[in-house]
This record gives structure tokens, sequence and C-alpha cells, in this order.
């Protein structure tokens, strides 16, 4: 299924976000303030992703977004990026059987083909497992970019006219059925921790309509209150969808029926 861009239809809008992308960010920063060696503070890092994932789904929040490798963080020193690559094999195999557990799909979205064989071995396999739970999507987001994304979103739609043996017709809907995040609805909520106020390529197809909240908090310490105060902001916004606030129906009523 993919589902239409928030600048072609008015989404359902509801005081819990549906969909929330969060670039998780602070953790190197949370060690050194400890004295601790960096990847110290990624270590910590995957216990607050656990904590999201539970928080997630006991809210009923339907996607769940992490960004946890960018296609630049290969510019980081070479010892933290062979360490990320060790911790992300092992929360592979230590993490994917309790998300089964408890209905969680897993999907990992990126240029895989820059990790090594069993690395992508490891998704397919976890993907494979969970891909029939309904509960919660997590989707974490390795080696990803947004403009890696839309350019091979666009080269799938220059394939597709080759194919054909003529011009397809370019549309937002034709062209978001190649992003690498075709399966879910735009983020309603994007939370940044570490106190950064950028996206940093992540998702900037998607994000048009999102409503952004920045934290000063670092990464290993978002907890679920954390979060909880994230969709409590996103619950007081507005969203209007290039509607004035006069338009708006009351809550009772379906936004989705109003024109945009």
């Amino acid at each position: 299924m993919t589902y239409t861009s928030s600048t072609v239809r008015v989404p359902d809008v509801a005081a819990v976000p549906r969909h929330i992308a969060i670039i998780m960010d602070g953790n190197g920063r949370w060690a050194t303030q400890r004295r601790l060696p960096r990847v110290a503070g990624h270590t910590r890092g995957v216990d607050a992703v656990r904590a999201a994932v539970e928080a997630c789904a006991r809210r009923g929040v339907e996607y769940l977004t992490l960004f946890a490798f960018s296609s630049e963080n290969w510019r980081r020193p070479n010892d933290e990026v062979s360490f990320l690559m060790r911790l992300f094999v092992t929360a592979l195999e230590r993490e994917i059987g309790k998300l089964h557990a408890n209905g969680i799909r897993l999907r990992v979205v990126g240029d895989l083909a820059m990790f090594d064989t069993r690395i992508q071995d490891l998704i397919r396999r976890a993907e494979t497992k969970t891909a029939r739970n309904t509960r919660l999507t997590l989707t974490i987001a390795a080696n990803y970019g947004g403009r890696w994304d839309i350019m091979q979103a666009t080269r799938k739609l220059v394939d597709q006219s080759v194919a054909a043996g003529r011009p397809v017709e370019v549309t937002e809907e034709a062209f978001a059925e190649h992003l690498a995040m075709a399966y879910a609805p735009e983020p309603d909520l994007f939370i940044r921790t570490g106190g950064e106020q950028r996206i940093s390529n992540f998702l900037l197809w998607q994000l048009a309509y999102t409503e952004f909240y920045f934290t000063d908090t670092f990464w290993p310490d978002f907890d679920a209150d954390a979060l909880g105060h994230a969709i409590e902001s996103y619950a007081e916004r507005e969203r209007r969808f290039g509607r004035t606030s006069a338009q708006l129906e009351p809550q009772s009523q379906n936004v989705d029926s109003l024109p945009c």
C-alpha cells in the first residue's frame, strides 16, 4: 500500500500521532559528559530505543521510524563506525525475538548494499520473521539519506519509462510509490534529541507537513516520559495543511473530508 502525499489529500489528525520519526542525537556527547568513551553512549542508546518502541506500542502509535545511521555517518572515525556496525548486529540478534513476540514488524531502509553480507542477511531474516506483525511497524533508517531516497526513486521512475518504451506520467503518487518508505504514511511528528535543530538529510520528501519537536535531552536519557512530553506538545498543535483556522471542522468530524 502506498500512502497519498499530504500536499494532495488532508490526512486524518488525532491527538496521538500515527507515525513518529526520530533522529536519535546526543549519544556521544552523553558519554563525553560522563568521561566515558563515545561508544558507551551508543550502547546506552540501544536501551533508549527499546524504551521508545515499548512506549509507542502502548500509546497506539502505528509507525516509529528511527534514524540510526545516515549516509554521512561513514565520515566518522573508523573505530566508531566499526563499533556501530557490531552494535547493529548485536541488536538485531538480541532484539528481534522480543519484537516478534510483541507483535512488532521491523523494516530497515537505506542503501543496504554498503553493509557486509552478515548484516544484510540478518536484516532479511528479521524482516521476514516479523512481516505479518501489525501492532507497530518499527523502521530503522540505516545508511539512509533523504537525497539518496529521492534519487533512487527518480531512477526507478526512469527505469519504468524505459521498460514501458514511453514516458511514464510523473505525479506525486507515482513518485511516492518508489520511495523507501512507501509502505508508511508521512510522519505526523518528528523528534530530534540532543539540542540540534535541523533535519540532517532525513526523510526530506516525507516531512513536508510534519510537526517538529526539538529537545536538549540526549538520546540515552530520552525515556517514556520524554516521549510523552513530545506527544503532548504535538496534541496542542493546530494542523491546518494549508487551510485557515476558521476552516477547521470540530474535532469530532473527519478532517479527511475537507477540501485541500
